[in-house]
């Protein structure tokens, strides 16, 4: 299966909808972080408003934002960013007629059979058959290492296993991983399995619990805020393998969103939510694909930034691909609801998934 881009087809201006529609309308922001009534809630997909008789698109864009027009130039906002006098889009629908046109079928869909209205297995579970899927992630992988940004959303399960960990480690080493996104968990363990050879105090190969193992991941959160950094206990503790190794030995940025049930947490943890979602949307507006592995929550919040296209520097319109990964069927299409060209959920167990796939790009 060879990897490429699906086209961009760009809105039909010309049909007498678009044409003869009025330029979009703006009120103010009232007050700081509080958007005008009836304001206009972006969405995942390429948006036009039209101004002064021009459609111009929001090239940066996330859903449930805010849309404002600054010097002809359209900035999506989350609605705290917003600033009293803001100049902000109002309308609630979405098909032109007010100046506003979501586009959501701007790129190619794989071909349907015509007609058939009923068909066996249309949905994703673990019964599906994920062949095809894995086949085109790795020519997919392969073209983004060289022309894309390659986004990683882990959990910790990716670290409980010796042989995922190293799957996963070898990909950051093989220019696979662009950027992680991920909690203070899966640094703790896989920083312990460097510095007890244990996650969650079990030995990440045989599974065998170390006697007081439950006081590894602790004793190594204290060893790493004592060293004051995860650079400096890397360095000072002679670790030489794992994730977060490679992700500084290989200039890899990551981000480490705290929440409420953390140990510790690590030094370089995001403790203020707000500040963890800005670290991860720097990484996420340049993201062209999205690998989000066996954690529910940070998934959702990293789907939940992403648009399902990308403006390149020369102007072509690329899709952003995601890819949702967890033995759960839940967890798994959680996203799946944001559309068939950018949501593609594989149902299998994580250690699996990253075994087999660094198995596979090494051939």
């Amino acid at each position: 299966m060879q990897f490429k881009l699906e086209h961009y087809t760009h809105p039909d201006f010309s049909l007498p909808m678009l044409a003869n529609a009025p330029d979009a309308q703006l009120a103010e922001a009232p007050l700081d972080g509080v958007a005008p009534k009836e304001f206009h809630a972006t969405t995942i997909f390429p948006e036009y408003f039209k101004v002064n008789g021009r459609w111009l698109l929001a090239q940066e864009s996330r859903m449930d934002c805010a849309a404002v027009l600054e010097q002809d130039t359209i900035h999506v906002r989350e609605l705290r960013r917003l600033k009293k006098g803001d100049q902000v889009f109002v309308a609630r629908s979405e098909s032109g007629e007010h100046g506003i046109f979501v586009h959501t079928d701007g790129f190619d869909e794989a071909e349907q059979s015509p007609g058939e209205r009923f068909a066996f297995r249309q949905g994703r579970s673990r019964e599906t058959a994920f062949s095809m899927d894995y086949d085109f992630l790795y020519q997919q992988l392969r073209h983004e290492r060289e022309h894309g940004y390659i986004v990683w959303v882990a959990g910790p399960a990716c670290t409980f296993d010796a042989d995922s960990r190293n799957a996963f480690s070898e990909l950051c080493a093989n220019g696979y991983v662009h950027a992680l996104l991920a909690g203070n968990a899966l640094a703790v363990h896989d920083l312990e399995a460097s510095y007890k050879h244990s996650a969650l105090g079990q030995d990440i190969y045989t599974q065998k619990t170390y006697p007081l193992g439950h006081y590894n991941h602790l004793d190594t959160i204290n060893k790493v805020r004592e060293h004051g950094s995860i650079t400096s206990f890397i360095e000072r503790e002679q670790v030489h393998e794992g994730i977060m190794f490679h992700c500084v030995k290989h200039d890899i940025p990551y981000v480490l969103a705290g929440s409420i049930r953390d140990d510790g947490p690590l030094p370089e943890v995001y403790a203020d939510a707000y500040a963890a979602q800005d670290a991860m949307r720097t990484h996420i507006s340049k993201a062209t694909t999205l690998v989000c592995l066996a954690t529910t929550l940070h998934s959702i919040a990293a789907g939940n930034t992403a648009p399902s296209f990308r403006v390149l520097p020369d102007g072509t319109i690329r899709q952003v691909y995601l890819y949702m990964v967890d033995i759960s069927e839940f967890a798994a299409n959680k996203l799946s609801d944001r559309g068939s060209l950018c949501a593609r959920s594989i149902i299998t167990n994580v250690q699996d998934f990253l075994v087999h796939t660094n198995k596979n790009l090494r051939l």
